[in-house]
């Protein structure tokens, strides 16, 4: 049994090691043949790498002889050019001295015409002293008094001379700036067309009957004496039908008494406390409207940035008149001429249009100042952080300070155009004839002046001379001092025409 077992144990131990025989041969045959596999993979590698090195020794090859060509191209052309030069400078050379050679036949020349003219000059002067000692001899007066004589003469004859032309340049130079100036002003009035509000220091008040009347006055007038105490207006109460008076020269008052007396009456209870509420309420809405006023016109205007008190300057112009036309009409009217004429001569419209717009803020203001309106208004744009041609624009519009910008006498310009034009502003009677007579009567003030006529509306004064008692250039002198004298004492607006009539007439305009 045991010899069995050796015998199988010895079977086995065969059988494992013929197959771990064959096993290494088996591993060797493998390992030979992946070293094959590997060295046939290292060549195809070994031949790629050789072909890219190849293609890109190739391509550097080709790069370099572009690069190589387009060099030498560039010194080609270079030489080219440098052999243009060289053959500009030869020829330039070439010109240059037979120029100088011309230039010294030409001094040859001019030396040998000097020389002659030299002789001549010795001889012309020889014979003008000839001539000169036949003239004293024939008339008896020396060269010197001749001279003289001579000069006197020739310089009445150049005063003269220079009086015509200056007269001439002047008349050309008016009629030629007239006839501009004409044509911008009437090119920008043509194309602005504003409605013009015409108001009162009154406003009437309409109610359904007159038994409201006795409701507004309230007992023993406490009613009438509270309104008048909460709004500062004056209510006239009359035997007008139907109609109550609301008097006060603040506009903005007068509207907020109206407003009040309207919900007063349409609410029906007119008591002093309610009387004082209404009038609160009111006057809050007012205030709003105001400033609602005043950003609609700069959102209308096109006008940006301007602070908040100076757009509320501008909704309270809504309730102020100058000459019976409203504030606000005529700074909208005035800012849109502004930005028109500006454009028309090359300026910048938008600040034309700003100053044009804030010229009378100085109207409006909530306190009363000593300054006049114009510095006034200046004063609160440089607070409010405007800029100083807008500031100068504003407070020399009057002229009441230099102007130092073009600005200035666009807003000037077109704030007479504003309010000069026909049906913009009214006067009252007095304050007119007042004017026509100031202007007769200044010029009455001059010696020579018989007669004295104001005439269309006092845009014209007409003034006749005695014709023995003032010439033709005394006439001219006096016309200019008229209406030197009519722009510095008088107030008038547009420009008045001064025509003094001897035998001739000489006008100038005070502007």
């Amino acid at each position: 049994m045991i010899t069995t077992i050796v015998i199988a144990i010895g079977a086995l131990l065969a059988g494992v090691s013929g197959g771990y025989v064959l096993l290494q041969q088996l591993l060797k045959s493998r390992i030979a043949k992946m070293i094959q596999e590997a060295e046939a993979e290292g060549e195809v590698i070994k031949k790629d790498k050789i072909l890219q090195a190849k293609e890109k020794f190739l391509s550097l090859k080709t790069e370099h002889e572009k690069q190589a060509n387009a060099r030498n191209a560039k010194i080609l052309a270079m030489e080219n050019r440098i052999k243009e030069q060289q053959n500009t400078l030869r020829i330039k050379s070439e010109d240059l001295a037979r120029k100088e050679k011309e230039l010294e036949q030409l001094n040859d020349s001019i030396t040998a015409q000097i020389d002659m003219i030299d002789k001549k000059r010795v001889d012309l002067e020889k014979l003008h002293k000839q001539a000169v000692e036949q003239l004293e001899t024939i008339s008896g007066l020396s060269g010197e008094e001749a001279k003289e004589r001579l000069v006197e003469s020739m310089k009445d004859e150049a005063k003269h001379d220079a009086a015509s032309m200056i007269n001439e340049i002047i008349d050309e130079a008016k009629m030629t700036a007239n006839k501009e100036a004409k044509k911008i002003v009437i090119q920008t009035i043509q194309r602005v067309a504003t409605e013009t509000a015409i108001e009162n220091s009154v406003t009437i008040f309409h109610i359904d009957s007159d038994e409201v009347k006795g409701r507004i006055i309230g007992r023993e007038g406490r009613n009438i004496r509270a309104l008048e105490a909460a709004t500062g207006v004056e209510f006239i109460v009359d035997d007008t039908p139907e109609a109550i008076v609301l008097s006060g020269f603040d506009p903005v008052r007068r509207e907020i008494a109206r407003l009040a007396l309207h919900q007063l009456v349409s609410d029906g209870r007119i008591h002093p406390a309610r009387i004082e509420e209404v009038v609160n309420k009111v006057r809050k809405q007012v205030e709003e409207e105001i400033i609602e006023t005043g950003k609609r016109t700069t959102i209308d205007m096109g006008i940006h940035g301007l602070h908040p008190e100076l757009i509320r300057l501008i909704g309270k112009m809504k309730y102020r008149s100058s000459y019976g036309q409203n504030l606000l009409q005529h700074s909208r009217e005035t800012a849109n001429l502004c930005a028109i004429m500006a454009s028309e001569l090359g300026l910048n419209p938008k600040k034309a249009k700003r100053a044009g717009l804030l010229h009378d803020i100085g109207k409006v203001a909530d306190e009363e100042p000593e300054l006049p309106h114009a510095i006034y208004g200046m004063k609160l744009a440089e607070k409010y952080k405007e800029k100083p041609e807008i500031c100068n624009a504003i407070g020399a519009h009057h002229d009441e300070v230099e102007m130092t910008t073009l600005l200035a006498p666009i807003v000037q310009v077109c704030d007479a155009i504003s309010g000069a034009r026909p049906g913009a502003r009214r006067e009252i009677v007095e304050a007119y004839i007042k004017r026509l007579k100031d202007l007769e009567n200044l010029a009455l003030s001059y010696p020579g002046v018989t007669k004295t006529y104001a005439i269309q509306a006092g845009r014209e004064l007409r003034v006749i001379v005695g014709a023995d008692k003032v010439d033709d250039k005394e006439s001219e002198t006096l016309s200019a001092d008229i209406a030197q004298r009519i722009q510095n004492e008088l107030t008038y607006p547009g420009q008045v025409k001064i025509t003094v009539i001897r035998e001739t007439r000489a006008v100038s305009y005070a502007k």
